[in-house]
């Protein structure tokens, strides 16, 4: 049901296993929001799905603050994520 971590962590090297741990925290967080969200969709009971999606918005926070450390220890990622928001903005003005 969850996605596994798409790298086997042991054959990383110890100058980018970092990055990689931040990467796969952001995948765990993201899965975990999808999850919350489509349960939250089937619920019957008001209460449920009202405590499905505060978790859910959690996990968001989660999402940036592993983006956070992972963007200020991959300039190549922070400047790749800058140029595709200017992109989206060329493209279709958002």
């Amino acid at each position: 049901m969850m996605s596994e971590i798409p790298i086997n962590l042991d054959k990383i090297s110890k100058d980018k296993i970092d990055k990689e741990i931040l990467r796969a925290g952001i995948i765990a967080e993201l899965d975990a929001i999808n999850m919350y969200e489509q349960m939250a969709a089937y619920a019957n009971d008001d209460n449920i799905k009202k405590i499905l999606l505060d978790i859910a918005k959690e996990e968001k926070t989660h999402v940036g603050e592993f983006q956070r450390l992972l963007l200020n220890r991959d300039k190549e990622q922070a400047e790749e994520l800058e140029k595709g928001k200017k992109e989206v903005e060329e493209e279709v003005g958002e």
